[in-house]
C-alpha cells in the first residue's frame, strides 16, 4: 500500500509567534503594533523611611496618571550561571605565583561552587513594556473586529514611511515613560536590537541559550 501524501505542510514554530520582525530597536507584531521594552532597576522599598516611602507612592501615582498608552510590567526569574564566573576565578588561581594568594582564591572558589551546589541562586531583571497600537481610540467596524477575533495575529507589512511615523511616536511615549521612571530614583535603560533578539531568544529557549549564544547581528551574512 502506497503511503500516502501529507496534504498540508506542517506549519514552522515561527507562524505561531506575534512577532513579525525586530529592528531599529522595536518589536514589529504581525497586527502592525510596536513594542519597546525598557530595562528597569529595582529598589529596596523596606528599607527607605517612610518619609522617602511616602515620596515614592507618591511618584508612582503621578507616574500612573500621566500615562497616555499602555504599558506591561514584566519580571523575569532566571537561576544564575556562575560557570564564567568559577573559571575566571580557576585561570587566576593558575596564574597566581604567591603561594598563599593561590591558596585562598582556590579556597574562595570551592567555596563558591559549594555554594552553587546548595541551592539555586536566583537574579531577577525587571523590564517595562511599552505598546503603541495607531489604531488606539478610533472606532473600528464590525468586520475589522470580527477580523481581529478570527486571525488576531494576521501579519501587517509595514512600508518604511508608515514604520518610521508609528516608530517616532511610540518614542515619543517612551521618553515620557523613561522621565516618570526616572523621577522616582529608577535606572532604566531602553534594550536595541539586539538586546531584544538576545531577550526573546533566551525567553523561547532557556534550555539551548546557556550552550548556544546567540550571534551578533551586525557580523550575521544576511542576504538582500
Amino acid at each position: 500500500m502506497a503511503n500516502r501524501k501529507a496534504t498540508k505542510s506542517t506549519p514552522s514554530t515561527q507562524s505561531y509567534m506575534t512577532i513579525s520582525e525586530i529592528r531599529d530597536d522595536a518589536v514589529i507584531m504581525k497586527d502592525g503594533t510596536l513594542r519597546s521594552v525598557l530595562l528597569v532597576s529595582s529598589m529596596n522599598f523596606a528599607l527607605k523611611s517612610e518619609e522617602e516611602q511616602n515620596a515614592i507612592v507618591a511618584g508612582y501615582i503621578s507616574f500612573l496618571n500621566s500615562l497616555d498608552t499602555t504599558l506591561q510590567i514584566v519580571i523575569q526569574s532566571r537561576k544564575l550561571n556562575l560557570d564564567n564566573y568559577l573559571a575566571d576565578i580557576k585561570r587566576a588561581e593558575e596564574e597566581q605565583a604567591n603561594d598563599l594568594l593561590k591558596l585562598q582564591t582556590s579556597e574562595y572558589r570551592k567555596y563558591i561552587s559549594e555554594l552553587v551546589e546548595l541551592g539555586d541562586i536566583m537574579t531577577k531583571k525587571f523590564y517595562v513594556v511599552v505598546y503603541y497600537n495607531a489604531s488606539f481610540g478610533k472606532k473600528r467596524n464590525f468586520w475589522e473586529r470580527s477580523t481581529d477575533v478570527v486571525s488576531p495575529t494576521k501579519l501587517i507589512k509595514l512600508s518604511q514611511k508608515e514604520f518610521s511615523k508609528r516608530h517616532q511616536e511610540l518614542f515619543i511615549e517612551v521618553d515620557k515613560i523613561i522621565s516618570g521612571l526616572m523621577s522616582m530614583g529608577l535606572r532604566v535603560s531602553i534594550l536595541n536590537t539586539q538586546s531584544l533578539i538576545e531577550l526573546f531568544y533566551n525567553t523561547y529557549n532557556p534550555t539551548i541559550s546557556e550552550s548556544q549564544k546567540i550571534a551578533d547581528i551586525n557580523k550575521l551574512d544576511v542576504e538582500q
